[in-house]
């Protein structure tokens, strides 16, 4: 039963919309774009992300992780399942380069936002989204936002910008009903909805 729980939201959450054209990725052009605290949305091509975010259908985005300024590159901060950096690790908090973050696909689409608040509150959401990849805080698989030891990646988003005062999703939430799973969730298309969000590259 829990792991049927697990798989669905993984899925719901980490998937990918059928509908949404893909293109080959300039990492050049979107680093030129970025800011330190915006929130990096990608969207795969994978069959069965693409059948399963079908169900989200105010949603563009399967994944999102914010953008920091890590040891002289470009990074994005994100919680994520199934993508181990070496043998034995847990699935947690990853600090990546935003080529590695895209380049996970061959093609993939990608939205740039921009929280609505002064440069140095998205500074500080960026240094503690970095905190939660240093203290290497594990990934939710309980999708659960009433605990922030454990985080999933919108939740990690919505998290780290209420530390400076900012409600990202402005208390959106998605209910999803399965034979096994019930429950409120933060989809992408939850931050993305949001007027405390606003896109930077053109969709």
């Amino acid at each position: 039963m829990r792991f049927r729980l697990i798989l669905c939201v993984c899925l719901l959450l980490c998937g990918c919309r059928r509908s949404t054209p893909s293109f080959a990725c300039d990492y050049h052009e979107v680093e030129a774009r970025l800011e330190e605290g915006d929130l990096l949305f990608r969207c795969g091509t994978g069959l069965v992300g693409r059948m399963v975010t079908s169900m989200d259908r105010e949603g563009e985005f399967s994944h999102v992780g914010i953008v920091v300024c890590h040891k002289g590159e470009w990074s994005v901060v994100h919680a994520v399942p199934h993508e181990p950096e070496f043998q034995g690790d847990f699935d947690r908090v990853k600090c990546e380069p935003v080529a590695d973050f895209l380049g996970r696909y061959a093609e993939v689409v990608y939205g740039i936002y921009r929280p609505q608040v002064e440069a140095e509150k998205r500074h500080l959401a960026a240094r503690h989204a970095l905190r939660q990849y240093e203290k290497r805080v594990p990934f939710d698989h309980d999708y659960n936002t009433e605990d922030t030891t454990r985080l999933y990646c919108t939740e990690l988003a919505e998290y780290c910008y209420a530390l400076v005062g900012l409600p990202l999703s402005q208390g959106r939430r998605t209910e999803v009903t399965f034979p096994s799973l019930v429950g409120s969730y933060i989809f992408p298309s939850d931050l993305t909805r949001s007027e405390n969000l606003k896109r930077v590259n053109e969709p």
